[in-house]
């Protein structure tokens, strides 16, 4: 019985480990995270998830991190054509959760001059909601597997 404890642990400790949330008032912030980049990379993309365990729905209003311009997009495909569109403000609806993950809602940190996203670092931040307000997180930066989408390199972005 015993190896079979510790089989299940070894498999579940490393999700507890990286697993990190952040709350305040009815918003929860689950697992921030972005992927090592190119040394030379201008742009990173952050991922997590926001749910709204309230009864009434908060807006993300903006997203604050030290760098020359921050913004919420969302990858959309028209016409089969993939194309990224500016998210202004995003409600999260009363018992609602929105992923913000590869392929689809995504911070885009722009400006990275040189400063290179690694693997261990952390990368500080700032979600701005109408109702629960500021809520500081820390994006996990993770090694890129050979699985993870290169869909977060987002070239051309500087000029947004």
């Amino acid at each position: 019985m015993k190896p079979f404890f510790a089989a299940a642990l070894f498999c579940v400790l490393p999700a507890l480990l990286s697993a990190h949330e952040f709350k305040s008032g009815d918003i929860t912030v689950g697992h921030p995270y972005a992927f090592e980049t190119a040394p030379m990379a201008q742009t990173a993309a952050g991922y997590l998830t926001v749910t709204n365990t309230g009864e009434t729905p908060d807006t993300l209003l903006a997203v604050e991190a030290d760098f020359p311009k921050v913004m919420m997009h969302q990858s959309l495909e028209k016409d089969g054509i993939a194309t990224m569109e500016h998210v202004e403000t995003l409600e999260i609806a009363p018992g609602a959760s929105v992923a913000f993950a590869p392929g689809g809602y995504h911070v885009m940190f722009m400006g990275l001059n040189g400063a290179a996203f690694k693997a261990g670092e952390h990368v500080p931040a700032t979600l701005v909601f109408e109702h629960a307000g500021r809520i500081d997180v820390e994006f996990n930066v993770e090694a890129r597997t050979e699985d993870a989408p290169a869909s977060d390199a987002h070239s051309g972005h500087a000029t947004h």
